[in-house]
């Protein structure tokens, strides 16, 4: 019997990873759950547009779930919302949310402490690989990915823009986790082994938000 899950959804490469992972253990059936900023239509951080990841959903066959938080997002508002999905799919048999972390504690301490008090469970596929290890294995898997924010204030917004390759990691400075753990920069899964069909998509213009992260914006092709 398969245990009924939520998988936390950027639409990234940590996510992609964080399924396939799951997929392999082939016990879990999995609703992804993504968090919008409702103003833009975009995923939170990694700048996406909305409708990019309808389709990565669509292409993994799997359902999405979608929470919409303000632009400026307090935690208490992330958290109310967060309380919502859980107890909506606790509901429905739902058991755990699984998440893509690997190696923040106070970031897992926070969700298992949040999840704690509604009797779910937080599964996490990646916890304590290296990294360095877990990029070469994307890669090797022939997943697809794009850099679409960079942290101007750790890393070049060069990268902006790059596609998630082994030329990429080369170039990354000593101090920037090859995975962007610490929040050095996010991405877009556009193609892998869990996806049915390639996501087309063009690159558009960049832009600077916040005075420091550099988006580089994903059009639907």
């Amino acid at each position: 019997m398969t245990e009924q899950i939520l998988l936390s959804w950027s639409g990234g490469k940590d996510s992609a990873l964080a399924l396939y992972q799951l997929l392999q253990q082939n016990k879990y059936d999995i609703t992804l759950f993504s968090t919008i900023t409702d103003k833009y239509r975009r995923i939170s951080m990694h700048g996406v547009r909305e409708i990019l990841i309808d389709k990565q959903a669509d292409s993994l066959g799997c359902n999405l779930e979608k929470a919409y938080i303000s632009a400026a997002c307090t935690n208490e508002e992330y958290q109310e919302k967060m309380a919502e999905v859980t107890n909506k799919y606790k509901n429905q048999g739902v058991t755990a949310i699984a998440f893509g972390d690997i190696f923040l504690e106070d970031v897992r301490k926070y969700r298992e402490k949040n999840l704690l008090s509604a009797g779910i469970k937080a599964i996490f596929p990646l916890w304590g690989k290296s990294s360095r290890e877990l990029a070469s294995s994307f890669i090797d898997l022939n997943f697809k990915s794009i850099i679409t924010c960079v942290d101007t204030q750790v890393l070049s917004g060069s990268f902006s823009g790059r596609y998630y390759d082994k030329d990429l990691l080369a170039d990354f400075p000593p101090n920037i986790d090859p995975c962007g753990e610490n929040g050095e920069f996010h991405s877009f899964v556009f193609d892998g082994p869990i996806f049915k069909n390639k996501i087309n998509f063009s690159i558009g213009g960049k832009y600077l938000g916040n005075d420091r992260f550099l988006f580089c914006d994903l059009e639907t092709g």
